[in-house]
């Protein structure tokens, strides 16, 4: 479901930017109906393209609200076990950070 939203949004702002270089082609050397109709589909597409974005932004908002509400039923219900798992954690991390 993830990577369907993020390949639709990227698809939005592709369709945004197309939008946009036809604006700007038309503006050029166009005036009249020409104009008004690119930059009715240019707008529409940049609202498209922004209320995907806030979608995209309240939908990781919510997974990484749940991961934390997770996480921390779990180091309540588990409190050694969460310990031994920071301390092998940093001593893995440490010990990369050592060899660099």
């Amino acid at each position: 479901m993830q990577d369907a939203n993020k390949d639709k949004l990227i698809a939005d702002l592709k369709v945004v930017a197309q939008d946009v270089e036809e604006l700007l082609r038309a503006t050029a050397n166009q005036t009249g109906e020409k104009l008004a109709a690119a930059r009715a589909r240019a707008e529409e597409s940049l609202r498209a393209a922004k209320l995907r974005i806030a979608n995209a932004g309240d939908d990781v908002m919510a997974r990484t609200r749940a991961a934390a509400d997770t996480t921390d039923q779990y180091v309540r219900e588990n409190p050694w076990q969460a310990v031994g798992v920071a301390a092998a954690a940093g001593f893995v991390l440490g010990f990369l950070l050592s060899r660099r």
